[in-house]
């Protein structure tokens, strides 16, 4: 597996976990704003996730959460143009979360280092141009490939049926392949296999039980873990406890993604079994996904991400 991710501008060490912070420069994390006044938050975001100690920014223009409405490359593009333009003065590697070939294009062109796609690079435009190609015939970009089942509009609605991990994993390494097959070299790829993203509470949490089997496909893995990971059932319940942010073990190259939620508090009981007296969500969810996998975790030195 490769212990550096080849990105645009950077080589981003993966001997030990890295953290992406979430930046949605979008109106429904702002309520609905102005663009000018959407992407001003915007970099007020990325200083707080970087001033927390994100290694890598991941900036998208375009909700993906369950029930999104997708908006216009225009729209999309407008908001995220200015935004890109000040932080890739940072100095640190930047992401665009987006499906949209014409965009990804666009931000390789001002010198964004990664692309992160919901779609795992399937969209192909009316012109023509697919997001497969714009990657593919890149020097060096870095890639993050993700499975959704469904679409952001209505993937909750009819999640996956029956075992998750399995198929995830058969449609990631399909995915990087195609890549492979296109002389994009392994180190410019990671895999992530969508928590949250038309699957149900279950099939989340044995997604993170079985990132050993994503991990044998040989290539690192970005998890994270959000409020979208919830169904619409678990909606209902007031939101009390900071969420966790899932932790990876140093020797495996997995990538940390940080987003910071609340959990319902009805999440509780989706969690008894293996919750102990005094502890919490977070401290459950990594003892369970690692320390009954035989990976000790140090739960003082996890890195959050406010």
């Amino acid at each position: 597996m490769p212990t550096v991710w080849t990105t645009t501008r950077h080589r981003i060490d993966l001997s030990a976990p890295q953290v992406m912070g979430i930046v949605n420069v979008t109106p429904d994390s702002f309520s609905e704003a102005p663009t000018r006044l959407i992407a001003a938050n915007g970099l007020q975001r990325a200083q707080a996730a970087l001033d927390a100690g994100a290694d890598i920014l991941d900036v998208g223009a375009e909700s993906t959460r369950p029930g999104a409405s997708p908006v216009s490359e225009q729209e999309e593009w407008a908001r995220l143009q200015p935004v890109l333009k000040a932080i890739l003065t940072w100095g640190i590697p930047i992401s665009v979360d987006t499906y949209k070939p014409a965009i990804m294009q666009r931000a390789l062109d001002m010198g964004v280092d990664i692309i992160n796609d919901v779609w795992a690079l399937r969209w192909r435009a009316s012109d023509g141009l697919n997001a497969e190609h714009v990657v593919a015939t890149h020097p060096n970009c870095g890639v993050c490939l993700m499975h959704m089942n469904g679409e952001p509009a209505t993937m909750q609605i009819s999640p996956m049926r029956g075992d998750a991990v399995a198929p995830v994993a058969a449609f990631l390494a399909q995915r990087a392949q195609a890549l492979r097959d296109q002389g994009v070299e392994s180190s410019r790829v990671v895999l992530d296999p969508g928590i949250g993203f038309g699957k149900t509470v279950a099939q989340n949490f044995s997604l993170i039980t079985g990132q050993r089997v994503l991990l044998e496909l040989g290539y690192p893995v970005l998890a994270g873990w959000s409020r979208k990971c919830a169904n619409h059932e678990t909606e209902q319940y007031p939101r009390t406890e900071p969420a966790m942010i899932v932790a990876v073990e140093d020797t495996a190259g997995r990538i940390l993604l940080g987003r910071r939620r609340e959990w319902p508090e009805g999440w509780l009981s989706t969690l008894a079994g293996f919750v102990e007296a005094g502890e919490s969500c977070e401290a459950a969810v990594i003892r369970e996904v690692y320390e009954e996998s035989g990976i000790h975790v140090d739960l003082a030195s996890l890195r959050y991400l406010g």
